[in-house]
C-alpha cells in the first residue's frame, strides 16, 4: 500500500477503506461553539471515522502563561492514540468540515510524535459528500493499540525560543492567520489585535482553491517562493492565533517541499500574555 504524508485525495481514499491497517479521524470543530463538531459527527461521516475533539484530545489545560490551544501532556496523548488504534503498521488519515483547518493540527501532532504515516482529506468532508462517497452516522470506536512516539523538540518553538529569533535574519516568521488580524485591523479571539515583529503574512485558506480543494503544486510552490522572495534557507516558524490553523500551512509548506519548518505553538494568543512582548499593528485608533 502507498504512504501519504502529507494530503490526499477522496479518490485515494475510499479505495482504502476496507484495509485493516487504515485509521480516519474526523476533526470538525467550531471555536464558537465548541459542542458542534461532536454531534455533527454523529450525523454522518466517512466510514469507520473516529471523532477527535480539538479542546478535550487535541488540547491540554489552559494557564496563565500558555495559548488558547496548548498541547496536551504527552502521556495523555499517547494513551489517547493508542485507544484509536494508531500504530506504526497504520495508515492514518485526518478530515474536517473546513479544507483542513482542524485537521491539520491532528496531522502536525503526530509528526510531533513521530508518526509519518499521516494525511490530510484533500477538500475535506464536504468534498467527499460532493463526489457522492460513503457515509455513516453514529459514534465509532476502534480496537485499542499501542502508540509508540515522543515529542521531537525540533518542530516546535517556545515563546522564549521565539523572544530570541524575532530580529534574526536567519529566521522566517509567517503569520498564518487572516490578513485583518495579521494588521490588527480586526480580532475576533484575542484580547490584543496586532502581529509579531517582522512576521509576514500567509492566510492560511490562501493554500486553497474557492471549493476548498488544495491549490496545483505548482501554483502553491510559486506562491511561496513569492513569500519567501526566493529565499528558501531560512528556518520558517508558522504561528497563527493558537496553534492551530497555522498547520494547514506547515502540511502544504511539506507538501511543496520547503524545510525546516517549526510551529511557534502558542502562538498570537500567548505571545500577547506579556504586556511586554513587542507587537505591530496598523490600527492606529
Amino acid at each position: 500500500m502507498k504512504t501519504f504524508t502529507t494530503f490526499i485525495d477522496p479518490d485515494e481514499l475510499v479505495k482504502l477503506l476496507d484495509y485493516s491497517n487504515l485509521v480516519v479521524i474526523d476533526c470538525r470543530f467550531d471555536l464558537l461553539n465548541p459542542d458542534w463538531g461532536f454531534q455533527d459527527y454523529l450525523k454522518n461521516h466517512i466510514p469507520n471515522a473516529i471523532y477527535a475533539d480539538l479542546e478535550k484530545d487535541l488540547s491540554g489545560s489552559i494557564t496563565e502563561e500558555t495559548g488558547r490551544h496548548p498541547l496536551p501532556e504527552p502521556e495523555k496523548f499517547i494513551e489517547t492514540c493508542s485507544n484509536w488504534g494508531i500504530d506504526e503498521h497504520k495508515q492514518v488519515v485526518v478530515y474536517d468540515t473546513s479544507s483542513g483547518s482542524f485537521a491539520s493540527r491532528l496531522w502536525w501532532m503526530l509528526k510531533y510524535f513521530g508518526n509519518q504515516k499521516v494525511a490530510i482529506l484533500d477538500g475535506g468532508f464536504s468534498t467527499w459528500l460532493g463526489y457522492g462517497f460513503p457515509q455513516e452516522s453514529g459514534q465509532i470506536h476502534n480496537q485499542p493499540s499501542k502508540f509508540i512516539g515522543s515529542p521531537d523538540p525540533e518542530l516546535m518553538k517556545t515563546t522564549s525560543q521565539m523572544e530570541t529569533i524575532i530580529f534574526n535574519p536567519d529566521y522566517t516568521i509567517i503569520d498564518a492567520r487572516s490578513r485583518e488580524r495579521y494588521l490588527g485591523l480586526e480580532e475576533p479571539l484575542d484580547k490584543v489585535a496586532g502581529r509579531i515583529p517582522n512576521a509576514i503574512n500567509f492566510f492560511h485558506q490562501n493554500n486553497l482553491d474557492p471549493n476548498g480543494r488544495l491549490l496545483p503544486l505548482e501554483e502553491l510552490q510559486e506562491k511561496y517562493n513569492d513569500l519567501l522572495e526566493g529565499n528558501h534557507d531560512t528556518s520558517k516558524v508558522v504561528y497563527c492565533g493558537s496553534g492551530v490553523t497555522s498547520c494547514l500551512n506547515i502540511a502544504v509548506m511539506q507538501h511543496i517541499g520547503l524545510k525546516p519548518i517549526r510551529l511557534y505553538l502558542g502562538s498570537w494568543s500567548e505571545w500577547i500574555r506579556n504586556p511586554n512582548h513587542p507587537i505591530i499593528s496598523e490600527n492606529i485608533s
